[in-house]
């Protein structure tokens, strides 16, 4: 998984999305429910350094990949929306074993 740009993008693009779902979810309201702020800073650091990982293998999967401008934001917008980055993902994966059409002679 991790030898392609694909591969890379999906593996940082699970992660970041994790730990985002993490964040919103349990780190946020031990914050603000119990009291409880270390989470949102350990959480939120790596939350932070996977974004910036998110963008940097996003950028290159789209360079490799020729892909669309389109396409670019709409991976970058996912990766806002909670769960955004594994729906993106399981469409990626899709795309990976459709097979290919075959050439026009």
């Amino acid at each position: 998984m991790l030898k392609t740009p694909i591969g890379r993008f999906r593996a940082v693009a699970l992660l970041e999305g994790l730990s985002f779902v993490l964040l919103l979810f349990i780190a946020m309201p031990l914050k603000y429910l119990a009291g409880m702020p270390l989470g949102v800073k350990l959480v939120g650091w790596a939350h932070g350094m996977l974004f910036v990982l998110y963008l940097l293998f996003l950028a290159e999967a789209a360079a490799a990949h020729r892909w669309s401008l389109v396409r670019i934001v709409g991976a970058f917008l996912a990766s806002l929306v909670p769960f955004g980055t594994f729906v993106l993902d399981a469409r990626l994966r899709r795309e990976e074993q459709a097979p290919s059409e075959p050439a026009a002679s």
